[in-house]
């Protein structure tokens, strides 16, 4: 059987069994390539320094390419860029290590990355806000003939000398946190205009920073299908569909769009594939290219007045 199987492999043109009655052809084998003494040299990665950044090149590393294996650390010490194979891979450990931290730099330079730190910032600013306006209004709820709640009510108690200084403080922070979510929300409109234009424009800039940011940046969003998007910041509800214990959702964060929330809840399912679709392929065009595309406005606008028209049609027959 050994001797059958060797011979078998060594057939130029052999085939691969798949299954009962059905093979594919797999071409032969292929050594793989090793330079000789005869080819070229090919420079290494050693030999494209650049250190005019201020801080040790990385040379080849992040952009250098060799289609065949050479004893690079031997190359190295006849070129004279090192003295023996131990200092060759210390070598390419620093220049390796500092590429991946400047591509790293790179990465949350990004604007899609600086969107998700600032809607999620922004998130926390005004659930924090939220939640010491609460404390607010419960202790001051006894101590002022007419108590009130939320951001305006802690104004009141931040202007009021006849309340404990520490309440009035605490007051302060709430209102402090409230101007903070307004100066992150307009950061957080720049950014979203400027890493995504065509799915802001079909968002709105603070949906489009979230979706970002539960995808995890824009070309994770760009590479996910329409029915995920449709259900991102909806994960709870749908491993409890999946466990049976719920119906399948229909809708994540989008729901916040009118396009859903204006929308009969017969047809909020269509509406909410129909933009999930549009807000995919505007996250596509978002990152593979970065034109603007109004069509993909007019397209969606068209959309979901056919999905409304359904809906006052079916009212109409019914009456």
């Amino acid at each position: 059987m050994a001797g059958k199987g060797a011979a078998f492999l060594a057939t130029r043109g052999r085939t691969q069994h798949m299954g009962a009655g059905t093979e594919m052809s797999i071409g032969p084998l292929r050594k793989p390539q090793v330079m000789t003494d005869s080819d070229p040299p090919e420079p290494g990665w050693f030999e494209h320094e650049d250190s005019s950044v201020g801080e040790p090149g990385t040379g080849g590393v992040p952009r250098g390419r060799s289609e065949a294996t050479r004893d690079w650390p031997a190359i190295a010490i006849e070129a004279e860029v090192v003295s023996d194979r131990e200092s060759y891979y210390e070598m390419l450990h620093e220049r390796t290590m500092t590429e991946a931290r400047r591509a790293v730099e790179r990465g949350e330079r990004a604007g899609d990355r600086q969107a998700m730190h600032c809607v999620r910032a922004m998130d926390d600013c005004r659930r924090t806000a939220n939640e010491l306006a609460e404390r607010v209004e419960e202790w001051a709820g006894g101590l002022v003939s007419n108590p009130g709640a939320g951001v305006e009510f802690a104004r009141r108690v931040q202007a009021n000398p006849e309340l404990p200084s520490a309440l009035r403080t605490l007051a302060e922070r709430v209102v402090a946190l409230d101007r903070q979510v307004e100066r992150l929300r307009t950061d957080v409109e720049r950014l979203s205009r400027d890493a995504a234009p065509n799915l802001t424009a079909l968002a709105g800039p603070v949906l489009a920073a979230r979706l970002i940011a539960l995808a995890g940046g824009l070309e994770t969003l760009a590479k996910k299908p329409s029915g995920t998007l449709q259900v991102l910041g909806a994960e709870s509800a749908l491993f409890a569909h999946l466990r049976g214990d719920a119906p399948s959702p229909k809708h994540g964060v989008i729901y916040t769009h009118e396009a859903i929330r204006n929308t009969t809840a017969s047809d909020r399912g269509s509406a909410a594939r129909a933009l999930a679709g549009k807000l995919t392929l505007a996250a596509r065009v978002d990152h593979y290219s970065g034109t603007r595309k109004p069509e993909l406005d007019a397209q969606l606008r068209d959309r979901i007045e056919r999905i409304r028209s359904r809906a006052t049609t079916a009212e109409a027959a019914d009456e």
